[in-house]
């Protein structure tokens, strides 16, 4: 691993073994610690592959650990533990920042420490263990650094779309209405976009909601318009 590590202190194979896996190819591992600020030869399509397998794993364990939740409860709480923070903090808990090769220019503005540069490699790794050592590979990295996100997922973690939806519903309005998303914009490069959306209900102005995804957007958006309505309690 020493064409990779930019830590002599390290002995060889210390991240392998913080991965869980010693890989056969050494060449995927270092393919997904290489940054997009290189060119071509990057991560970015290991991680398309990772942030998918990253998905199934964690709906396949909320689908057991909450048998009584519906689809828009599982939705969020999905949402809550593939975003870029959750993969972020799974990077740093197993180091991969000190092994992240990157442009120098990347580097000397703290890339190694950007929570988007983080989370993609993270991303990254997780489809390498995948293609090197198959599904269960992956899945136990998975289920072993984000062991402590469901263990502080809050047991009432609710989709602010759905509560949005039921009280434009519930008759405290003259009518029922429906609330109106519209994507106001998108920022960022492809690997790690920025989106804004704009939720709108008739009579009551628009509020403004941004996330990773335009899904994480409009749960944003919808958080944003209860709490001005006084009806998101944390």
């Amino acid at each position: 691993m020493s064409d990779f590590s930019v830590s002599s202190a390290e002995a060889p194979g210390a991240l392998e073994t913080r991965l869980g896996h010693v890989f056969r190819d050494q060449e995927l591992l270092r393919l997904a610690l290489r940054h997009a600020s290189l060119g071509e030869d990057s991560n970015e399509r290991l991680e398309f592959l990772g942030d998918r397998i990253l998905g199934l794993v964690v709906a396949e364990r909320l689908f057991a650990e909450f048998p009584g939740t519906d689809e828009g409860g599982l939705a969020v709480r999905l949402n809550a533990l593939v975003r870029r923070e959750a993969c972020a903090k799974a990077a740093e808990a197993v180091g991969l920042g000190p092994h992240i090769v990157m442009a120098p220019s990347e580097m000397l503005s703290g890339g190694r420490r950007k929570m988007a540069i983080l989370a993609n490699a993270c991303e990254a790794v997780i489809a390498a263990l995948y293609l090197d050592g198959g599904f269960e590979a992956a899945r136990g990295f998975i289920l072993r650094y984000w062991d402590d996100a469901f263990d502080t997922l809050a047991p009432e973690l609710r989709d602010a779309k759905t509560m949005l939806q039921e009280w434009t519903q519930s008759g405290i309005l003259k009518k029922k209405v429906q609330p109106v998303y519209t994507l106001m914009g998108r920022d960022g490069p492809d690997h790690a976009p920025a989106f804004t959306v704009e939720v709108s209900v008739p009579g009551l102005g628009p509020e403004t909601g941004h996330g990773s995804t335009k899904r994480e957007a409009e749960q944003d958006a919808a958080k944003r318009f209860l709490v001005r309505l006084g009806e998101w309690k944390e």
